[in-house]
């Protein structure tokens, strides 16, 4: 079996089936040998265990996770990627790949129809450019999975990972605690890729809430305020909410009932604080 973290290698695999790297799907391939294996057992794959991978590229990762779990199903958009797949994942049966785009397919019917009744993760080396969307459908479409362990660009996990309420806090942020409890396990060099990226990189897991922290009366209605207060983040909520189809009269009233001052901003409010704003928001 070749080793998918040597690179002289990996550039002969990659040869041999005509690869060329693309910048368009941001792709960097794992090189260091200890950084998969740390994330096949962080991500909780066992032998009652299905994985969800997405991005499997070459199958550095997907070896590691067969190796842990029962069943693996890996979804890649790049179709020039199936036949190195195809290759150096001869060795495990229990990994299948899916050809497609994550952000199109039915997650829910693939863990169904993969994993049956299995215990099922998600585990995935992200792509930077689309970090966030696919964090957010894989939490909105509250998947049967215990918990998504994923590599992402550092400076998004220590965003995804600040405490509501504190100045590294973004949108992304709030609903990440919301749906899960995200914490970072390790940081992983830009030298740890193939070709490199220029920036370093981080594996952080989301352990998924079984029940919201909090109560809202309408999820969608509390994120439009969230997304609203963020996207003018160097403003006053007094200013900035009025993106949400509130009158200034209207959002004034709002913080003054749930007791927030009118000079902060939405860094400062914890989850709870947009819960209580959005409970309290009229239909519009």
């Amino acid at each position: 079996m070749q080793s998918l973290t040597n690179i002289s290698e990996v550039k002969s695999l990659l040869s041999r089936h005509g690869f060329s790297f693309s910048k368009a799907l941001g792709q960097n391939f794992l090189i260091n040998p200890s950084v998969s294996p740390r994330m096949a057992k962080a991500c909780g794959a066992g032998k009652n265990t299905g994985v969800l991978e997405i991005g499997p590229g070459i199958g550095v990762l997907t070896r590691e996770l067969a190796a842990l779990a029962y069943r693996v199903a890996a979804v890649e958009i790049d179709s020039r990627l199936l036949p190195v797949l195809n290759e150096t994942l001869a060795d495990f049966p229990n990994a299948k790949v899916i050809h497609g785009d994550v952000m199109k397919l039915d997650l829910q019917n693939i863990i169904a129809r993969e994993f049956g009744g299995l215990k099922t993760v998600i585990c995935a080396n992200l792509p930077y450019y689309i970090t966030s969307p696919v964090l957010m459908k894989l939490l909105e479409s509250r998947l049967p999975a215990e918990s998504i362990t994923v590599m992402v660009q550092k400076e998004a996990a220590d965003r995804i990972c600040a405490l509501p309420g504190t100045r590294e806090c973004g949108a992304v942020t709030l609903a990440v605690w919301y749906y899960s409890i995200p914490k970072k396990l390790f940081s992983v060099s830009r030298g740890s890729f193939m070709p490199a990226p220029k920036v370093d990189s981080a594996v952080i897991k989301l352990d998924i809430r079984k029940s919201p922290p909090v109560e809202v009366r309408d999820e969608k209605a509390m994120f439009r305020l969230i997304r609203a207060a963020f996207a003018q983040r160097r403003k006053t909520l007094a200013n900035s909410l009025t993106a949400a189809g509130l009158t200034r009269e209207q959002t004034i009233s709002l913080l003054d009932k749930a007791g927030i001052p009118r000079q902060s901003r939405a860094e400062q409010l914890t989850l709870e604080q947009f819960a209580i704003l959005a409970n309290q928001m009229p239909d519009v």
